[in-house]
Parts: C-alpha cells; structure tokens; sequence
C-alpha cells in the first residue's frame, strides 16, 4: 500500500441491472422496494454499518465492505466496468477510471460514510456535445436530485447542470 503513492482497496459498488427502473429490487444503496417517497432514505446504506455482496461480484451486484466506514483514506478512486466482467479483467475492461488526488476524503472525515453523513444530498471529453452543454467535467457527484425530485447515487467524473441528472448518474431514485 505504500508502492508508488499508495494503493487501492475496493469498499463499495454501485450496480445498476436496470437503467430504467429507478430504484428495483436489487439496488440496495436506495430502496429496494422502489421510489417510496416514505421511505427518503432508501435502506439507510448509505450512512450505516451493513455490508452486502462481494468484491468478486460487484459487476453483477450492488457491493459494500467494512471499509466503507472504517477505512481512514484520502482519496478515492472510481472505475466503470461492464456488468459481469471477471475480476480479473477490470483493469483492462473498465471503460473510464478516475481518481481525487487532493486527498479530499480525509477533509471530509477519511471514507465514503463520512461523506455522505456530511452531504447527504449531493456532495469531458467521452461523452457527446449535448451532454457537456448539460454537465461540467472533473466531479464526482452523490446523490444529486433529478427533475423529479428523485436522487442518484453517483454522478462519474461529471457534475449536471440540469434536471436530466438520471441520464448521467446510476443507483437511485429515491425521493428527497
């Protein structure tokens, strides 16, 4: 973990298996019984202790380790890999990866659980012209709130400008 800047380790993932379902059985960052405007707070993971799937099969299934809030980190690392890619082939299989290199987690009180106790509300050149009209480069965004009023779980390397927020992020749809 010291080798050329330090290492990685995997605490979490967010699976989408349904892009257009908004919040299905399955996503258990949000509520796995769907949009339930009783329920703001989806399962509570994000802010809790529990822990689901493993590291092998988070690209076939939401994932999140004691790490998660137990870990002390300074920066964050987040990767796109294809639903179902083996392990041992993310390196290779992710299609973006990016990283914080301004050791902003430690700020923000040193793991992803801290994070989201803080913000529990929101915290490029790969994607098309109408899409960088609708988003700026260089942010990772939690739970940004769509049109609907409906939050995501991760915006990846953009942060929206506009009510589409759904089109860029994955893993939400619960209601503010």
């Amino acid at each position: 973990m010291t080798t050329a800047g330090g290492g990685w380790t995997l605490v979490a993932s967010v699976h989408e298996n349904n892009i257009y379902g908004k919040c299905t059985v399955g996503d258990r960052w949000t509520s796995q019984q769907g949009n339930n405007p009783k329920r703001p707070q989806g399962e509570g993971n994000w802010v809790n202790t529990n822990t689901f799937g493993t590291a092998e099969a988070a690209t076939a299934d939401d994932f999140k380790n004691p790490g998660y809030y137990d870990i002390q980190a300074e920066d964050m690392s987040v990767w796109h890999v294809p639903n179902d890619t083996p392990m041992k082939q993310w390196s290779t299989a992710s299609i973006m990866r990016y990283h914080t290199e301004t050791r902003f987690l430690s700020l923000q009180g040193g793991n992803l659980q801290q994070l989201f106790l803080r913000f529990p509300y929101s915290s490029t050149m790969f994607y098309g012209p109408a899409t960088r009209r609708e988003t700026e480069g260089g942010f990772l965004s939690f739970r940004a709130i769509n049109a609907e009023r409906a939050s995501t779980a991760i915006c990846s390397g953009v942060k929206p400008k506009g009510g589409q927020v759904d089109a860029y992020c994955v893993g939400g749809g619960i209601f503010p």
